[in-house]
């Protein structure tokens, strides 16, 4: 095990934030992808985020404590088009009691610049929760 806990292969999945619970999980989705997080020297975030079609490229910043932290940045040109979009998250903290507990990270993402979408276009300040397995535990 590296001295990264962040290091690896992640399933990523972000949901927008909406309180109606009459709302499908289909229609909450935000982004499904790979979260890839690089070796870095201590305190730094490196990676990529992508799917489909789409491909991000990560830096930022990883800190110690209780729990851990991360918050990190996402570039890349997808059909032409500059995406940019701002995360932070959160590893989840071991459960003692837990029964094959998985690694996991937890946070907030804010698109940082609109872009155009399929329904035209998706504006900046957009918020949405995400969270992220580990693939190779």
């Amino acid at each position: 095990m590296t001295e990264n806990p962040f290091e690896g292969t992640w399933s990523y999945r972000s949901l927008l934030n909406d309180p109606h619970l009459d709302v499908s999980f289909d229609d909450l989705r935000f982004g499904q992808g790979t979260l890839v997080i690089e070796p870095a020297p201590m305190q730094r975030l490196a990676g990529t985020l992508g799917g489909p079609g789409w491909r991000l490229q990560l830096q930022g910043s990883r800190s110690y404590g209780d729990p851990m932290t991360l918050r990190f940045q996402g570039n890349g040109l997808v059909n032409g088009e500059e995406w940019i979009y701002d995360y932070e998250g959160y590893l989840v903290p071991h459960w003692p009691n837990g029964i094959q507990q998985r690694p996991a990270i937890v946070g907030s993402i804010v698109r940082t610049i609109p872009h155009a979408s399929q329904s035209g276009v998706s504006p900046a300040g957009v918020v949405a929760s995400w969270y992220a397995v580990r693939q190779d535990d």
